[in-house]
């Protein structure tokens, strides 16, 4: 239903790409502050990979092939759902890095 030229048309998709790559970059972020990895598969793919970085990449790689998925299956609605809780998670993470930088 969706080709490549779809996805990347897809305002859902395009949203998911970016919210999954903030993230990714605020939870290096975190992890270069020395803060532990709440999410326990996200913490053991960061345990198990040579580099937290390759595991952080593969999570997001992943997440990224469960939104092409769901926009295939023309789950539109649980992508937008997806969206707003990833919006929150990201708020929250730039809200901790920046009152633990005081």
């Amino acid at each position: 239903m969706y080709p490549l030229v779809g996805l990347l048309q897809s305002s859902q998709f395009m949203q998911f790409a970016y919210l999954q790559t903030l993230d990714l970059l605020s939870t290096a972020a975190f992890l270069l502050q020395g803060v532990e990895e709440a999410n326990p598969f996200v913490r053991f793919a960061i345990q198990v990979s040579p580099n937290p970085v390759i595991g952080l990449a593969f999570v997001k790689l992943v997440a990224l092939t469960i939104g092409i998925s769901a926009l295939r299956m023309g789950k539109d609605q649980f992508l937008t759902k997806i969206n707003v809780f990833f919006a929150i998670l990201v708020a929250w993470n730039l809200l901790c890095l920046v009152l633990a930088s005081k």
